[in-house]
């Protein structure tokens, strides 16, 4: 049976990624950190069926056991440091664990056994004030976040274990991904939860930054499949993981309250609070490559997608307040 390993195994890609191995006949193992606030929330369904393991990408001695006690066939490098705005609040924080994190993560599996097969996932934020559009694999980057500049160290030095010490590494340049799992914090959950307290009468604004902001965003529980086709592949590379079509916050937006029959109007407020220092105008994949080698390409649209997850935002909230859809929002 085919071993794998994956850190970060409680986040939307995790959950995922845990549930499309175990259909594949997968034993399954997971990296937890120790933590009073960690959440299992979207891997409670699988209880059972994945085997969880206490280590930290802070801390390599128990990288190295890890390994030792799991005995993986593929290491999927998923935890990180992964919230924008948090890096910079906290930049040398996000390095420690989203870019020496990944060294330490390959340097376990070249000392315990570089017969491992390794995943990183690397995303476009390294893009950042992008040089052509749309990005692709030979696209430079230009990170414009703390969070982007350590996901760029971690690309890189991702290919220099591959070519330093021939392990089999690829990274995934992922463009954006959501689901019904992704974080409150992010972007188009904030959208879909808001328009949903909104429309049971639980809010009665939704604010946000920048809404001309301009990404590639696809659906989380089709990335996963990429990832673990690049460890199937004959030679280690890497690929961008993309839709190739762009919407901005704002298209998100005006697609949620319309599936609730609101005016996004009534409720949108800008709030400079919530403007990067640095801004990344826009991103778009050039997928083609994953296209011709892997046999990958999206899927669900977009529309699917932000319709999808007001929906499960919507069931989430009436469960929580006993309140039930019907009329339009409070003002």
């Amino acid at each position: 049976m085919t071993s794998a390993l994956i850190t970060g195994i409680t986040g939307q890609d995790g959950s995922y990624l845990a549930e499309l191995l175990l259909s594949k006949g997968y034993e399954v193992h997971g990296m937890v950190r120790r933590s009073s606030t960690e959440t299992f929330e979207r891997i409670a369904h699988l209880e059972g069926e994945v085997q969880l393991y206490q280590a930290d990408l802070l801390d390599q001695s128990s990288l190295v056991e890890m390994l030792r006690a799991t005995k993986p066939d593929e290491v999927y490098n998923l935890a990180a440091q992964s919230f924008v705005p948090t890096s910079w609040a906290q930049p040398s924080l996000t390095g420690e664990f989203t870019a020496l994190g990944v060294t330490r993560m390959l340097d376990a599996v070249r000392l315990v056994d570089p017969e491992i097969r390794f995943y990183q996932a690397s995303s476009s934020e390294m893009y950042g004030r992008v040089r052509e559009t749309p990005q692709g694999e030979e696209t430079p980057f230009y990170p414009r976040s703390p969070y982007a500049v350590a996901k760029a160290y971690g690309h890189y030095i991702t290919v220099n274990y591959r070519e330093s010490y021939e392990l089999f590494a690829v990274s995934g340049i992922l463009f954006n991904h959501e689901s019904p799992r992704r974080g409150r914090e992010f972007v188009t959950r904030k959208v879909s939860e808001h328009v949903a307290r909104i429309k049971l009468g639980l809010a009665d604004a939704l604010p946000l930054g920048n809404v001309d902001g301009m990404r590639d965003w696809g659906f989380a529980g089709e990335y996963v499949e990429a990832m673990w086709l690049m460890l199937q592949q004959e030679v280690a590379d890497d690929y961008v993981i993309g839709t190739g079509v762009q919407h901005s916050v704002r298209d998100c937006y005006e697609i949620a309250f319309a599936a609730v029959g609101l005016d996004p109007a009534d409720f949108v407020e800008i709030d400079p609070a919530f403007m990067r220092p640095a801004e990344v105008d826009t991103l778009l994949a050039n997928p083609a490559k994953a296209a011709r080698e892997l046999g990958w390409q999206a899927k669900v649209s977009f529309r699917e997608l932000v319709e999808m997850m007001v929906e499960a935002d919507l069931e989430r909230q009436e469960q929580l307040s006993g309140r039930r859809r019907g009329g339009a929002g409070t003002r």
